[in-house]
């Protein structure tokens, strides 16, 4: 199936209804052993729910711009689909005093408590586990909040291709359109096709990062295996689990 989606959110949406049940993200950690595989159907239900938390339990409205400090995590790649979802722009590493909410990692709650709007904490342990001791308030725990959001999401507001979605670093705002262009663009340079295992130990903090983990592989039918702290491994277990994950190209810095 070919997607005519015109939004990262539509993406998702076509390859829910051309095949849910494969693989889109294989998450590893390697400085803590954890690996997660998440269908797209799985996938799919963490971003509604993540949408509905947005929209909802949050009150952002389409064209507030949310700071997400966070690494190259598949929680993170949740959190930008949701955005797009709601017509809230996503912004990496974005300035958290001039966003209007923001997500942060559990190393960064002091940068990102300079937001004045509302502050998401993400443990970002492992199966999304829920903060050991609770984050300082107001910061809300995503894996607290997060379950009992509905499973189906519908925007308030319909979101088009025009509305922006993705701020980069330097402060360039794409559309949702222009994201889906880049990423199928990124797809064709990469030479992914449907079926195809990407690998990436890029970081999220930019658009290669970003397409190379999510992007690009949701917009050609593909999947990804995002692997944070792939500097802990040693280059005979890159290659075993290139192997065992079936991987057709790899992105990552010192990686062939």
């Amino acid at each position: 199936m070919t997607s005519s989606a015109l939004t990262p959110a539509g993406l998702l949406a076509d390859a829910l209804r051309a095949d849910p049940g494969r693989p889109l993200i294989t998450f590893y950690d390697d400085a803590t052993g954890e690996r997660v595989e998440l269908s797209v159907a799985t996938f799919a239900n963490w971003v509604a729910k993540t949408a509905n938390l947005i929209q909802d339990e949050l009150g952002a409205e389409p064209g507030d711009r949310v700071a997400l400090l966070l690494p190259a995590h598949w929680q993170t790649a949740v959190w930008l689909v949701a955005a797009s979802a709601t017509g809230v722009v996503a912004v990496p590493g974005g300035d958290p005093a001039a966003a209007d909410l923001v997500v942060s990692g559990p190393d960064v709650l002091e940068e990102a408590a300079r937001c004045a709007g509302p502050r998401v904490a993400m443990a970002l342990r492992p199966l999304g586990g829920r903060f050991l001791q609770p984050p300082p308030q107001p910061f809300l725990d995503y894996a607290v909040e997060v379950p009992s959001q509905s499973d189906r999401f519908t925007p308030y507001v319909p979101v088009g291709p025009d509305d922006p979605a993705l701020e980069l670093t330097g402060g360039e705002t794409l559309t949702g359109a222009e994201v889906v262009a880049r990423a199928r663009a990124e797809a064709e340079a990469l030479g992914l096709a449907p079926g195809a295992r990407l690998l990436s130990g890029l970081p999220y903090d930019g658009w290669h990062g970003l397409a190379a983990g999510l992007l690009a592989p949701l917009a050609a039918g593909a999947s990804v295996v995002l692997c944070r702290h792939l500097d802990q491994l040693p280059a005979d277990a890159l290659e075993r689990r290139k192997d065992a994950e079936r991987v057709t190209r790899t992105v990552a810095p010192g990686a062939a």
